[in-house]
């Protein structure tokens, strides 16, 4: 039995005409990871001297390394083969308004409760298994704790840039590339291919691995809904939303420790 939706538009049915080969696959969905764990690894402990937290390293990296491969991948394959960028970039059926946002809804918010319930999980692996990571490669050091070790310019700066980057950018470069692109190539597996996209896009954060239990686990539900909705509207706006909370937590953190410095 074919598991493949058939709700196609024009543009999406082109994806069955280019499919990936295992090999070409894991290349597009690692390398992008793997060159920002290079950059990450140069500049995080430069950054550190300096007094700002580690995860400002992801967001330079988001800047320098992640859009422009990702983005510059997509218009180069549009160039490469004499096409607009909308025909590289599948899986763009509307959704009607409605139901939009109550998938958009119940996603967000049955995959932020699945990602609190696994919290401890993500610790009890950091703890236990990644706890040789040094403090200036941990980018939890001073995200959601040991944030007093930072200044408040540094985190308010560190934040704001975070805001730009990681809430409003870099989640929907990725989504394009992985939702947009690379998950309609693989559309040959059926069902299993946005399993397949959903550990892959997990593995590729490279400078979380602790992080890969729950990051699947929230993320499987979103990428179904796109691969079944051919929309990867669906998972862009949910995953600004989740980028978004995790922002505001930081925020109030900051907040309630800015509370308790004296002055």
């Amino acid at each position: 039995m074919d598991t493949t939706p058939s709700t196609l538009s024009q543009d999406n049915s082109s994806a069955v005409d280019e499919q990936h080969s295992v090999p070409r696959t894991l290349v597009l969905h690692l390398l992008p990871g793997v060159l920002v764990l290079v950059f990450f690894v140069a500049v995080a402990p430069l950054l550190w001297g300096f007094g700002l937290p580690p995860v400002m390293a992801i967001y330079l990296a988001s800047v320098f390394v992640l859009i422009p491969f990702e983005l510059g991948y997509l218009v180069y394959q549009a160039r490469k083969t004499g096409a607009s960028l909308g025909n590289i970039v599948l899986y763009r059926q509307p959704v009607p308004r409605g139901q939009f946002v109550l998938l958009v809804v119940a996603l967000f918010v049955g995959g932020s409760v699945i990602g609190t319930l696994l919290t401890p999980v993500d610790f009890l692996l950091k703890e236990n298994v990644f706890f040789w990571l040094p403090g200036w490669l941990d980018v939890t050091n001073g995200l959601y704790e040991d944030m007093a070790r930072y200044s408040t310019v540094a985190m308010l700066i560190t934040w704001v840039f975070g805001l730009i980057v990681n809430v409003i950018v870099a989640p929907v470069v990725e989504e394009m590339y992985f939702r947009g692109y690379l998950l309609p190539r693989i559309s040959h597996l059926g069902a299993w291919a946005p399993l397949l996209n959903t550990v892959l896009f997990s593995l590729y954060h490279f400078f979380s691995p602790f992080q890969n239990v729950g990051r699947i686990l929230t993320l499987l539900p979103v990428v179904y809904a796109a691969w079944w909705k051919r929309s990867m509207y669906v998972s862009i706006a949910v995953h600004v939303l989740f980028n978004l909370t995790a922002s505001v937590v930081a925020l109030l953190l900051i907040l309630g420790i800015f509370g308790d410095l004296p002055g």
